[in-house]
């Protein structure tokens, strides 16, 4: 299969895993990127079995009003019974970096209300260790040259990503040459300088179920606490 076939399977594989959770009144946490836009794509065939969605971004949230999927902002909702969202890398601890949308921080948000993270991802992105991907970190715009030589000092190599501005006003630094041996230290060492939105790292809050799509299948994978 593609990488665009295995996208499609597990964005119909966790529609597929969270359908027979869902209540009428539930509101379901969407995520941002090639991968999420499937997914929000096929949550249509079962939008009548719950309430609607929250986004974690302006761009989902519009695909997901063109499905007609009623979308909510966060601040009235009190739980999402589950948050759906792709990756740029996972390792088996289900340890996550993403922010290759620039969607991180709202990404963040949402997840943090979340009964149960499911990530979907093909198996490009499941890794040994973290950090061959560029960790994105969202800087408040003023703090960038501050942040990147802060970022030296943690080992990594910052780079601006010029011409994008997150849905929060805000740029994003990807940090290139990291070797994430402990990603929960690192991503909280990046979130205490001063600046820093957020970065990229989801370990603390790690995703409870990985949909990994491979050739010979979706492979369900569940965290080890």
């Amino acid at each position: 299969m593609t990488q665009d076939e295995l996208k499609q399977a597990v964005a119909r594989a966790a529609v597929d895993y969270i359908a027979p959770k869902l209540h009428a009144d539930d509101i379901v946490g969407v995520g941002t990127g090639s991968t999420a836009n499937y997914f929000i794509d096929y949550l249509a065939d079962i939008k009548d079995s719950f309430a609607g969605a929250v986004a974690s971004s302006d761009a989902s949230a519009e695909r997901l009003k063109k499905h007609g999927i009623e979308v909510f902002d966060l601040n009235s909702v009190h739980q999402l019974v589950v948050y759906v969202d792709g990756a740029d890398e996972s390792n088996a601890q289900l340890e996550l970096i993403k922010g290759g949308g620039a969607a991180l921080t709202r990404e963040k948000i949402v997840v943090a209300t979340a009964k149960e993270f499911v990530c979907i991802a093909d198996e490009s992105k499941w890794v040994d260790i973290l950090g061959a991907f560029p960790l994105p970190v969202e800087v408040i715009p003023m703090a960038r040259s501050y942040v990147a030589r802060e970022l030296v000092k943690l080992g990594g190599d910052p780079v601006y990503r010029e011409g994008v501005v997150t849905d929060n006003g805000n740029v994003i630094l990807d940090v290139h040459h990291l070797q994430i041996l402990n990603p929960k230290e690192l991503e909280t060492a990046i979130n205490q300088i001063t600046g820093v939105v957020t970065n990229g790292l989801f370990a603390r809050r790690p995703a409870d179920v990985l949909l990994l799509g491979t050739q010979s299948g979706v492979i369900t994978l569940r965290a080890k606490y």
